[in-house]
């Protein structure tokens, strides 16, 4: 469920009437993990590392109360839910778009995954959820990048991460995201702790 709601009410009273109208108001982090713990329960348990990633990015968001609310056009909205969004090759040789409703049990999380990108990539239809506040990825998983910066529309605010193919070391494997973020919707503490319990959740991650 979405709905509106009075920023004045909110915690992100001054960033609304700050950043909301700024002429670029996203602000965009860097951060090297350590993922060989997911590359790891990957090929143990036959797991998508790119769903791993996602569930760990949904996890991490589910504990911080600014990632459900969203500016919209004008408006402060409030959501119930998170969605993880990522980007799918479809039969077409083209990519669509697939939101995927995030769930606590990492088991529902990849059947889910399983089942709609398989759907999207074979019908070539986007599969949104409007009622979900949805967190954007995009994994460019067979080019090595440093970094990349999301391109603001003016349309979406949603947060959105972007990484590349992770890079083996001698005694970990890292890889380099970036997450773009609407000042309005958070500051950078809040972004700074999101990055951080991403890397908890591959720690704790349960193989």
């Amino acid at each position: 469920m979405v709905r509106e709601i009075n920023h004045n009410e909110t915690t992100r009273a001054y960033a609304f009437e700050m950043w909301l109208n700024a002429p670029m108001p996203m602000v965009t982090f860097f951060k090297r993990l350590n993922v060989q713990r997911l590359v790891r329960i990957s090929r143990k348990r036959g797991l998508k590392f790119n769903m791993l990633m996602c569930w760990c990015i949904g996890k991490a968001a589910s504990s911080i109360k600014e990632f459900y609310m969203l500016p919209v056009g004008n408006k402060l909205m409030q959501y119930d839910d998170i969605a993880v969004n990522t980007i799918v090759a479809d039969v077409k040789g083209e990519v669509s778009s697939c939101d995927i409703p995030f769930s606590d049990d990492l088991d529902s999380f990849n059947n889910s995954y399983l089942r709609l990108t398989k759907q999207v990539a074979t019908t070539c239809t986007n599969h949104d959820l409007p009622e979900s506040m949805v967190i954007g990825t995009s994994a460019l998983a067979q080019y090595e990048i440093d970094g990349a910066i999301g391109m603001y529309s003016g349309i979406f605010n949603n947060p959105f991460l972007i990484w590349g193919k992770y890079k083996r070391g001698l005694f970990k494997t890292t890889l380099t995201i970036s997450f773009q973020f609407h000042h309005t919707q958070m500051d950078g503490a809040h972004a700074a702790r999101f990055l951080d319990g991403v890397q908890k959740e591959i720690d704790n991650l349960k193989i």
